[in-house]
């Protein structure tokens, strides 16, 4: 299955019906009166948050959803039938926007959340609803309410407690596949990973869920490489991993432009606690480690993000996918930092519900 973050989509409401003008005629009864019944209600177009998918591809081969019109009023006082929704399923961390793509309308970040794109319109009254002391035959009917039709942008960023970031080919996949069970493709060139990805990682009785994305580059904000849009999969994680190539060229220059893309990219990211692990040290011998190791510390101290309070910058770690060493302490602090950002959601959202 293709991965798709982004759609525009085209929905429209079905129109109310119209209302029925209609007399009642019987057989010995002379002045039967107005009997015309309302129009139904037209569906709405409605977007449901579900389990089981993470992608927007079906909104790929399917960009327009319109949902029908109301019944019409008939004779004998009888309304007509609402028209059925149309339901437009999507993955849980949907976002809606309106045609701008700026304007956000919803964000479904919860299985079962429901959100109306566009109401159907109303029904129109039949005659029996003009009937007054002075006029006791009305004939006018409302014709149904015209429904709503819009454009809006539905952006996908995916749910993970932890994320991974780095320049291409630092090792994001491989790691991902060492500590969870997703099989993403791994090569030795860069922007091998195209899309982002995720895994389940188990530590310690504790799991958690690890999002790998594509590699950034120097000006990636600019829209070089694959840009920085699959930023949006990391905005929601509590913790980040950033892994340095040790075979690079400059341990702490890469460190570097990435923190520098992240810092343009906003939306806060630069400041998530942050684990730096200086990968593959396995390739290269120790006086290229040493050598790598201080200039990624010496960057880390000056572009890194400042650690919390009462709390000392941690030393970069040393990682090997391939041989396993520092995977576990690596996992061990994601799941530690998530742990820690659980609790102080929980403490904020007890203190939202108990304000006076």
């Amino acid at each position: 299955m293709k991965f798709l973050d982004q759609a525009r989509v085209y929905v429209r409401s079905g129109d109310g019906g119209a209302g029925a003008v209609s007399f009642r005629r019987e057989k010995f009864i002379e002045f039967g009166g107005p009997d015309g019944g309302d129009g139904g209600r037209g569906g709405d177009v409605v977007a449901i948050c579900v389990d089981g998918l993470n992608t927007l591809i079906d909104y790929r081969y399917q960009q327009h959803f319109k949902a029908k019109t109301g019944m019409h009023g008939m004779g004998r006082n009888r309304a007509g039938p609402r028209s059925p929704d149309i339901e437009m399923k999507v993955p849980v961390g949907t976002q809606i926007f309106d045609e701008d793509n700026e304007t956000l309308l919803a964000d479904l970040t919860e299985a079962g959340q429901r959100y109306v794109i566009a109401k159907g319109g109303n029904g129109g009254f039949g005659n029996a609803h003009f009937t007054t002391s002075t006029n006791r035959a009305p004939r006018r009917a409302n014709p149904g309410q015209v429904g709503i039709e819009r454009t809006i942008w539905l952006r996908l960023k995916l749910i993970a407690d932890a994320g991974l970031v780095g320049l291409p080919n630092a090792g994001k996949s491989t790691f991902l596949a060492t500590v969870s069970a997703a099989r993403p493709k791994i090569a030795d060139y860069p922007f091998t990973t195209l899309h982002p990805g995720l895994g389940v990682v188990h530590i310690d009785e504790r799991e958690f869920v690890l999002a790998d994305i594509p590699g950034l580059i120097e000006g990636a904000h600019e829209g070089l490489g694959l840009g920085d849009r699959f930023l949006g999969h990391v905005e929601r994680c509590r913790v980040l991993l950033h892994l340095v190539d040790a075979t690079g060229e400059h341990a702490g220059t890469a460190y570097r432009i990435v923190r520098r893309e992240l810092e343009a990219y906003g939306h806060d990211i630069e400041s998530k606690p942050e684990i730096v692990a200086l990968s593959k040290v396995d390739a290269v011998d120790e006086a290229t480690l040493k050598l790598q190791t201080e200039r990624l510390k010496r960057a880390v101290r000056a572009y890194g993000p400042e650690p919390a309070a009462g709390e000392k910058r941690r030393p970069p770690l040393m990682l090997s996918a391939a041989t396993n060493k520092g995977v576990a302490e690596a996992l061990r602090g994601l799941a530690s930092n998530i742990a820690v950002a659980k609790r102080e959601e929980t403490r904020a959202l007890e203190k939202v519900e108990w304000a006076p």
